[in-house]
């Protein structure tokens, strides 16, 4: 006995649900949980099904007969629930990476850290204390080509599902990112799309906000602004210095990307153009 998670996207139609529902049914799987959205300005269909059972050895099988019952550009996905595995990148800044290392270690976070590895040596000291591999990669003295080269070579090193940007503070190449594409996470420290870019909190101090916030995203080759996974925000006033935002700042940028990355793990997000969809 097993368990997964099943994604489908298709254009929607009547009876979507009874048809998958049924195909499950008589091949034996229990339906544990199960959610849909329909995006009704292009009638696109969603769906995220928990099911347990045995799909050993028809899980291929399973698959097509979905498939089959379904438009002909459907995307469907069978995923066994197992333990997720990634790499975290991180330059300096230890408030991201040390609350995620915390949470792993507690087992809050249920992923595999394969290595840590930074453009820095800063917090090589931080990850050892967690038994994980540290790199770090300098990027002194030579080109963004072959710095990216370096890392690159590095992470073929590994096999993993996803990477963590923990305060990562470089932007990736177009090229970097085609290589793992919906599967590099992002924290940002600004409530997203206000304030692109570098010093958000210096952006926002000028600006004389009210709110400020921390959005996490997969990366694409646009800076900042690819599929949104969640947000948040406090409440701050005019007393502030970009000095106290950025402060407060780094408590929302913990946990709103502790819980995107919980969400990608469980296999929550559907990717819809440039949005998401999360259940």
């Amino acid at each position: 006995m097993g368990k997964y998670v099943i994604l489908i996207q298709t254009k929607d139609e009547r009876g979507l649900v009874f048809k998958v529902s049924q195909i499950l049914y008589e091949a034996g799987l229990n339906i544990e949980k199960n959610d849909e959205y329909v995006a009704h300005e292009d009638g696109m269909f969603f769906m995220r099904t928990e099911v347990s059972g045995d799909l050993a050895d028809s899980g291929k099988e399973i698959l097509e007969k979905i498939k089959s019952s379904l438009d002909s550009k459907a995307s469907v996905r069978i995923i066994p629930q197992a333990k997720k595995s990634a790499l975290i990148f991180c330059t300096k800044e230890n408030h991201c990476l040390g609350d995620l290392l915390l949470r792993i270690d507690s087992g809050e976070l249920l992923v595999d850290i394969k290595a840590v590895i930074s453009n820095h040596p800063d917090l090589g000291d931080l990850v050892r204390k967690f038994g994980i591999e540290f790199v770090c990669i300098s990027a002194d003295g030579i080109s963004r080509e072959e710095y990216e080269s370096r890392l690159l070579e590095t992470c073929q090193k590994y096999e993993f599902d996803y990477i963590f940007l923990a305060k990562y503070m470089r932007i990736l190449s177009p090229n970097f990112v085609a290589k793992y594409e919906q599967r590099i996470i992002n924290i940002h420290h600004s409530f997203l799309p206000a304030f692109i870019g570098a010093n958000p909190y210096k952006q926002a101090f000028m600006r004389g906000v009210k709110l400020i916030g921390a959005t996490a995203h997969f990366v694409n080759n646009e800076l900042d602004e690819g599929p949104i996974i969640t947000q948040d925000v406090i409440s701050i006033n005019h007393t502030y210095s970009w000095q106290d935002m950025q402060k407060a700042g780094r408590n929302i940028e913990k946990i709103v990307f502790a819980r995107a990355i919980e969400l990608v793990l469980d296999d929550r997000i559907f990717v819809y153009g440039n949005k998401t969809i999360v259940f």
